[in-house]
């Protein structure tokens, strides 16, 4: 089950470190062959070798993922390297943490271009290829941030994130006359290189706060957007799935101690 995507071609941008570069892993070892779109190349040639050190075939691609020029060199690249695009996982995003009373507009526009503008042009870009191919699949990065929870600091970044959601939607229902499905995995608190710097003490609250008492892991993520990529998921589009060790679920932090 799920090894439809073997020898498909899979863009996975963001790839380099962190949920992305879990995805790339999962998915190059169920036999696609995966671009791991950086904006950092160090990042990605180690990332790359570790998938080849594992077995699987991948390539890297150094993108500004805000900038279309990039994004469509990007793909250009990924077509000529591998023959196709057949699967993108929109996975770059930034979420540096800044309030509203400190947050100036250019941080703003900083994060809405990096996470939100960047998926549609991932989209865009994509579709090209996917007519080509007669089929595509999409898989989006959201978060619970946004769309359902808050946390201080991170407005642009829940913003940007709700945005995808709702961009999501629409682009469903045009990427159907391409038979291409987009669909959204909404992460929760996930352990990366990324919360990591939030520091220990935020890393164990956040435990603490959830029912499965742990936080996920880039291979939670990654397993679910592999189901999104999938021949068996071909019949579901426009949807989002939480994947979140039940982090939402609770009325307090009361009700966890319930349990």
């Amino acid at each position: 089950m799920l090894t439809s995507i073997a020898g498909k071609t899979c863009i996975v941008t963001g790839a380099s470190k962190g949920i992305g570069k879990g995805i790339a892993h999962v998915f190059a070892a169920q036999g696609a062959k995966v671009m791991i779109v950086a904006r950092g190349e160090a990042d990605a040639v180690s990332a790359v070798k570790e998938i080849v050190a594992a077995g699987g075939e991948a390539d890297y691609c150094c993108c500004d993922m805000s900038e279309w020029s990039q994004v469509e060199a990007m793909f250009a690249k990924t077509a000529e390297v591998f023959g196709s695009v057949d699967i993108v996982c929109a996975n770059a995003g930034i979420f540096p943490q800044v309030k509203i009373a400190d947050m100036n507009p250019d941080d703003w526009d900083h994060v809405m271009s990096t996470n939100l503008k960047s998926t549609f042009l991932t989209v865009k870009a994509a579709i090209p290829y996917f007519e080509k191919a007669g089929e595509g699949r999409v898989v989006v990065t959201s978060s619970i941030t946004g769309p359902v929870t808050g946390f201080p600091g991170w407005s642009h970044y829940g913003a940007s994130k709700a945005g995808q959601l709702g961009f999501m939607k629409t682009a469903a229902m045009e990427l159907s006359r391409y038979n291409t499905t987009i669909n959204a995995v909404m992460p929760g608190n996930i352990y990366t290189e990324g919360l990591q710097g939030l520091g220990q003490d935020y890393l164990d609250t956040m435990a603490a706060s959830i029912p499965l008492k742990r936080l996920g892991t880039v291979a939670d993520i990654a397993n679910a957007a592999l189901f999104f990529a999938s021949k068996e998921a071909a019949y579901i589009t426009g949807q989002q799935i939480i994947v979140d060790g039940g982090q939402i679920l609770p009325e307090s932090l009361e009700a966890i101690a319930e349990i």
